[in-house]
């Protein structure tokens, strides 16, 4: 685990435990630094996530303050976040399963070639799995990825983390991603695997990631429970 979300996981135990007191001010940066032995870099980012849970807010000069009480009642993500869920959920010891659904090599239609930028000739990977976080369905992703990018991908990188085989085994360097987060309504698959009822919003996060090199790596839909999960932005102004 990244020293940063160990530090995040550390502090938020605190906070919740009320170590740190609701309306208290958090110990300064430079004390974080001595006690956590990291780099003040290192602190910043483990209080970006905590800051995105809404457990805390920072404003220069003021200081870090603990808030009474989390913003959000549902599970949240940074909205420029695209690691995948295994990085996003690191350090805070949830547990998270995957059911592989459908995992298949087709030929891609016109709207995958367009996304991946493709010809109808070469082969994808159709994956549809759903991500299961402490024993509850959490979200339903459907992906495409070219098949001459991501060799040899198998089942067992499809239970696991795909992400963490792509990047480790393949050394593949993500460069960006372009993120369309919509509502949307439920369809089959979502009332299925999802448990969502047929009038129910859906929370639908359609991206495409791209490599160093310029390529598109992924085209994927991840559908979200309105009451599961949502898509967080950190905007706080200093001036």
């Amino acid at each position: 685990m990244s020293k940063y979300l160990e530090i995040a996981k550390v502090l938020r135990d605190r906070i919740k435990s009320e170590y740190y007191p609701p309306d208290s001010l958090l110990p300064n940066q430079v004390d974080l630094v001595e006690e956590f032995g990291a780099s003040r870099m290192t602190i910043k980012k483990a209080l970006n996530i905590l800051a995105l849970d809404g457990l805390i807010y920072s404003r220069r000069g003021a200081g870090t303050k603990i808030l009474n009480r989390s913003f959000w009642d549902k599970d949240t993500s940074p909205a420029d976040e695209y690691g995948g869920l295994t990085a996003t959920l690191a350090g805070s010891n949830k547990k998270i399963e995957s059911e592989s659904i459908i995992f298949e090599i087709e030929f891609p239609d016109e709207k995958i070639q367009d996304k991946l930028l493709l010809n109808p000739h070469q082969p994808v990977y159709k994956i549809i799995r759903l991500r299961i976080v402490d024993d509850e369905p959490f979200i339903l992703e459907h992906t495409y990825f070219p098949a001459h990018i991501v060799p040899n991908l198998t089942e067992d990188h499809i239970l696991s983390s795909i992400y963490d085989y792509i990047k480790g085994d393949l050394g593949l360097k993500f460069a960006g991603a372009f993120r369309n987060v919509q509502a949307t309504k439920s369809d089959e698959w979502d009332q299925k695997y999802l448990d969502a009822k047929k009038d129910d919003p859906m929370l639908e996060v359609e991206q495409v990631i791209y490599l160093k090199d310029g390529r598109p790596l992924e085209y994927s839909r991840a559908r979200n429970r309105y009451d599961k999960r949502g898509y967080t932005i950190l905007d706080v102004q200093q001036n």
